[in-house]
């Protein structure tokens, strides 16, 4: 039921009013001045407020504003014995949805409060759907405790205030689009567009024409002017995943991007500008990259102005339960089922495989799962390659002849080497100071 706020100091016609408003299936609270109408605007839930211009401790025209700083979705419907247009006016001026005379305008009261009702409605809907649209891709949407995630979140969530750029690193499907938009929600540029491209699912030519836009007659097939990615992204965010396979020679473009903020589409001869916050993210080690001169060592110092490094699955064991739980929930609903419930086997499983697809593939095993079952989610709804899955391993026995085994025992010879220091151990390892805490936190090298 939708409810109407009456203010008026004529009792009478307040209460035939509320009377006739009722019968239309309207809530109906009543007040006899300005003060006990802003008591009852606090307190209760309205839709929208029918006020009398003049009322024995104040003006109407003046509540409009005053309700509509405490309640912005409540709409203000004013009613005068007199009409003024200059009253008129100021009231349109302070927010009122209309103006109407008593009366004359009695019939259009009950169509007014309708149409009043609607946009309360459609402004109610639009602030739902953005606060489930923050919801999706805030933080608060990234699902684990473990010290490592909650680490990258800590990161995150300094550096998403402010321009820096931001490097996002970590093996494939880790959720590095996940944080970039997380960053972009928490930044003062949540309100602009969060542009997402994937620079290893396009050729030299098309990459180039999908960044940077291109001329009417640029090229055979350029019919129209086209917006390239980077204008899209003015004021707002460009994500660029998977970085390290951008063309060398869109390199250097972007590196010009990067320093000036503005770009020359295809095509075109006058320069454009563009003011975007850049995150880029990769599954490459880009130093190394860059050191073997298949990344622009120039590129790679913009970039990485602020790096945060998305661990792997298998290092955040204790975050799968909630991660399955969640996938669950997700799929059950989306496929029109009961949520389904997991085995002990099943979670166990899961928990002692080694992701090599992280989240991701976490992901499409539970959507697979889900499918095949009705009730409970048991071992034989697995992929047979994780059924027979062997527990993976951390800071257990490895086999003698395994990559693993080999890797763990150069480390811990390098380890040796330098006394224990790490930072010399890196780099004679060639590998991030990072990257070597990761290894020996997986190998427990102490």
């Amino acid at each position: 039921m939708k409810t109407v706020l009456i203010i008026d100091d004529e009792e009478k016609l307040r209460a035939l009013l509320a009377r006739i408003l009722r019968a239309e299936g309207f809530d109906v609270l009543e007040a006899g001045d300005c003060k006990s109408g802003l008591k009852s605007v606090e307190q209760h839930e309205l839709d929208v407020v029918l006020c009398d211009v003049k009322l024995p401790d104040g003006s109407g025209v003046d509540m409009v504003s005053k309700i509509r700083s405490k309640k912005p979705q409540v709409e203000v419907i004013l009613l005068t014995a007199y009409g003024k247009i200059s009253d008129g006016v100021q009231a349109m001026k302070n927010g009122a949805f209309d103006y109407i005379v008593k009366g004359d305008d009695n019939d259009k009261i009950i169509p007014l409060l309708h149409r009043a009702i609607e946009k309360v409605q459609l402004q109610k809907r639009v602030k739902d759907l953005e606060k489930r649209v923050e919801d999706k891709f805030s933080f608060q949407a990234i699902i684990g405790k473990s010290k490592s995630i909650q680490q990258a979140i800590e990161l995150a969530q300094k550096v998403a205030p402010n321009d820096t750029n931001v490097l996002l690193t970590g093996e494939t499907g880790t959720g590095k689009e996940v944080f970039a938009q997380g960053i972009h929600q928490a930044s003062h540029r949540a309100g602009k567009n969060f542009v997402a491209l994937n620079c290893s699912a396009f050729g030299k030519d098309i990459l180039e024409s999908e960044l940077f836009g291109y001329k009417q007659g640029a090229f055979t097939g350029a019919n129209k002017d086209k917006k390239g990615l980077i204008e899209e992204a003015n004021n707002g965010t460009l994500f660029l995943d998977e970085i390290g396979e951008m063309p060398l020679e869109l390199q250097a473009k972007l590196l010009r991007v990067l320093e000036t903020n503005e770009f020359i589409k295809l095509g075109d001869t006058k320069p454009s500008k563009s003011n975007f916050r850049l995150i880029a993210a990769t599954n490459r080690d880009l130093k190394v990259e860059s050191e073997e001169k298949r990344f622009r060592s120039d590129l790679y110092f913009r970039l990485n102005v602020f790096q945060i490094l998305l661990p792997p699955l298998r290092e955040r064991v204790k975050d799968i339960e909630p991660l399955v739980r969640f996938f669950v929930e997700q799929f059950s609903a989306k496929m029109n089922k009961k949520t389904l419930i997991y085995s002990d086997e099943f979670l166990k499983k899961l928990e002692t495989y080694k992701w090599v697809g992280n989240i991701r593939e976490l992901r499409n095993v539970i959507e697979r799962a889900v499918i095949l079952s009705d009730d409970q989610l048991d071992i034989e709804s697995l992929p047979f390659e994780i059924q027979q899955s062997e527990p993976a391993e951390k800071g257990g026995q490895l086999s003698a002849f395994s990559m693993e085994s080999v890797e763990k025992l150069h480390i811990q010879k390098v380890l040796n080497y330098t006394k224990g220091n790490k930072a010399e151990t890196a780099r004679l390892l060639e590998i991030g100071i990072a990257t070597l805490y990761r290894k020996l936190d997986e190998y427990s090298i102490h």
